[in-house]
């Protein structure tokens, strides 16, 4: 019997994961749902359907390979700002089916949020390492991505309140490594794009000693 806590928790955990790989947590959630490998909230056996499963699994196929080409995952991800928030949204909406209209509403705010703030954070993080000369950077990132998308939606099917934590906290930690590689590229841009403003900066700092 999944409780309202359970159940949010669960949301937490699976919409972070949609924000970094919709395709690999709904593949994941029908695969369990498909072979009853765990029991999750009834709202969730749609996703067991043959159809649903190979449309994920091609999908999620073709994201493992285009998520990892630089520059052109930067596209891949923002065109999927408009497919991983409202599918999150939508997994919520069924996943909190067993609760009140109202607390529905809330479950599927609460899940197009997650995945929305997962989303930003990894689009932001990428976009920070994209312009960097070498392809493996990106490679690791989206590897661990999928990853993790898999495992989270794993783990919290089977230890939510768990899961909704680590989810929680790979957030913040990603808000925090966003932050700090925009920080750190932003002087080099600012001398390609803004030379003027480095040379008056540097003339005050001068004039400042003397």
């Amino acid at each position: 019997m999944f409780t309202p806590s359970s159940i949010a928790a669960l949301i937490i955990a699976s919409s972070f994961a949609a924000g970094l790989n919709i395709y690999a947590t709904v593949f994941t959630l029908g695969i369990l749902a498909r072979f009853n490998l765990v029991q999750l909230p009834p709202g969730l056996d749609p996703l067991g359907h043959t159809w649903v499963l190979v449309t994920c699994g091609v999908l999620f196929i073709v994201e493992f390979f285009a998520d990892k080409i630089p520059a052109f995952d930067m596209v891949w991800n923002v065109l999927h700002t408009f497919i991983r928030i409202p599918v999150a949204a939508l997994v919520a909406y069924h996943a909190s089916s067993q609760l009140t209209p109202q607390m529905q509403v809330v479950a599927t705010a609460l899940g197009a949020a997650i995945a929305l703030a997962a989303h930003t954070s990894k689009t932001a993080v990428r976009a920070a390492v994209t312009p960097s000369p070498e392809p493996i950077s990106n490679i690791v990132l989206s590897t661990l991505e999928d990853g993790t998308a898999v495992a989270l939606t794993w783990f919290a099917t089977h230890h939510p309140i768990v899961a909704a934590g680590v989810a929680l906290a790979l957030l913040a930690a990603g808000a925090l490594a966003a932050r700090a590689l925009f920080r750190a590229l932003q002087r080099p841009l600012r001398r390609i794009f803004r030379p003027d403003l480095d040379n008056i900066s540097e003339s005050s700092s001068t004039r400042t000693d003397l």
